[in-house]
């Protein structure tokens, strides 16, 4: 069992920046493909982005360019920076962990149910 727990939300004006951390509690983080995911009030949950066991990171088209996915394996924490924020970037973001194991190279999933542990979620709120 792996417990995300994720911080650093909050109120920010357009084009300002936050930075989310996401801490995880598995010994094996570093075989864990991590991504994020938000989800606004009355749509869907969307993929973000994600981070490979190798460091390979992907972004959904819409962000590319504005937020930078990390990892951190000492720490146990993936990050997301977010740079030049727009009110359509408001919304609940999730950190996800899939298992996928040292072989697995460049590998990611954007789908929601491709992954096995969620966090319970941060505000982003940015305002016009």
């Amino acid at each position: 069992q792996v417990q995300l727990v994720e911080s650093g939300g909050g109120l920010v004006q357009t084009g300002g920046s936050l930075r989310l951390s996401c801490a995880a509690s598995a010994r094996t983080f570093s075989r864990h493909t991590m991504a994020w995911f938000r989800q606004a009030p009355g749509k869907e949950r969307e993929f973000v982005a994600a981070i490979s066991v190798s460091y390979s990171a992907y972004y959904a088209a819409s962000v590319k360019d504005r937020l930078s996915i990390s990892r951190l394996n000492a720490k146990n924490t993936v990050y997301l920076q977010m740079n030049s924020l727009k009110p359509e970037d408001t919304a609940v973001y999730y950190c996800a962990a899939k298992e996928t194991g040292y072989s697995s190279g460049n590998a990611y999933y954007t789908g929601t149910n491709e992954y096995t542990y969620w966090g319970q979620g941060t505000q982003v709120t940015v305002s016009s």
